[in-house]
């Protein structure tokens, strides 16, 4: 079974023990960012699910990736303005992107420690974290070049 099809079983689970819907456009959509790899942009999952649905237009695509990220089934990385699967669905804590600025390759990492260090930071100065994005951009091992010995 591949990767995408087990997020996609794990995505349906969660929203069923939720009381949520996830429809068939959510599901493609979500498919769709999975399959993909790296961060896929709205306007290219528009353009794909407009081969497959002639009705699809972007309220409908912004509107399943408002659901998806809100289900943590999804991230936006605010960089690219482009959308990844969420590798760890039922992870409810803080996350971190390792993105690759040659391949486009994403990999989540969760360091529940870092992200409360930094919320705690913030509130000693008084302030209401709502959303913590951390990006860390370079390039993959396979991007990167190897010496020869």
């Amino acid at each position: 079974m591949t990767h995408a099809n087990v997020l996609l079983q794990q995505a349906e689970s969660q929203c069923h023990t939720r009381g949520v819907r996830f429809t068939p456009i959510r599901r493609r959509v979500l498919e769709l960012i999975a399959r993909h790899g790296g961060g896929l942009k709205a306007y290219d999952l528009l353009d794909k699910l407009s081969t497959e649905h002639a009705a699809a237009r972007p309220p409908t695509v912004y509107r399943a990736l408002e659901f998806l990220i809100e289900q943590g089934l999804v991230h936006r990385i605010e960089s690219q303005n482009a959308y990844v699967a969420c590798a760890c669905p039922e992870h409810a804590h803080g996350f971190q992107l390792l993105i690759c600025r040659q391949c486009g390759y994403v990999e989540e990492l969760h360091l529940d420690e870092i992200s409360d260090q930094l919320a705690a930071l913030a509130q000693r100065q008084g302030f209401n974290v709502e959303r913590q994005t951390i990006e860390l951009q370079g390039l993959c091992q396979r991007c990167q070049p190897h010496e020869e010995s």
